[in-house]
């Protein structure tokens, strides 16, 4: 498994500060060390060469383009995309967020990022989330999904809500995670 850290919108979440924690748990992760971005203030994200090579890497490569627009744009910095047919464009969606919180505003979103292939209902208030917030994001995001005739690829979930099951109340896969990018701020 591969991480490419290619948040060039909103880099006040990176994995740098995650690096040496995620690469000692067996990920390969295409990113600046923190110590190798001090007294680069709000810059972000510095494209290291390798990130624009990455769906050359063995194994699955999953990148973090930041949101919107901006972050749809830093797939052209994406080397040989048409190589890789297999290479897929998922939309993580939180109904969390003030701009993707009702199906309207998701389709109207998804139609301004270019070519998607499936959505992923991530639906959380972080430590307030419960299990009755994540099922609300499966209905919208599905729903969203519908209407653009694209696939739900998965809800995902705290790992503290892995009772939830296989699956959520609309059928979609359930994948737990454990939360790390609490600890990610710069």
């Amino acid at each position: 498994m591969n991480l490419i850290d290619l948040d060039l919108v909103e880099p006040f979440y990176t994995l740098r500060p995650l690096k040496e924690e995620l690469e000692n748990k067996g990920l390969n992760v295409l990113a600046h060390k923190t110590k190798d971005a001090e007294g680069l203030g709000e810059t972000g994200v510095i494209l290291k060469g390798e990130m624009k090579w990455a769906l050359r890497l063995d194994g699955d490569v999953v990148m973090d383009i930041g949101y919107g627009v901006e972050g749809a744009k830093t797939l052209n910095l994406i080397e040989d995309k048409a190589s890789y047919p297999e290479f897929k464009i998922y939309v993580v969606v939180n109904i969390g967020r003030p701009m993707t919180s009702e199906v309207g505003q998701i389709i109207e979103y998804i139609k301004t990022l270019g070519i998607v292939h499936g959505l992923i209902n991530n639906a959380h208030l972080g430590k307030d989330t419960d299990i009755g917030f994540i099922e609300e994001g499966a209905k919208i995001v599905t729903a969203a999904a519908k209407e653009l005739n694209l696939p739900v690829i998965a809800t995902t979930v705290d790992a503290r809500f892995k009772e939830i099951g296989q699956y959520d109340s609309l059928g979609n896969p359930v994948r737990p995670l454990n939360r790390y990018m609490q600890r990610a701020f710069w």
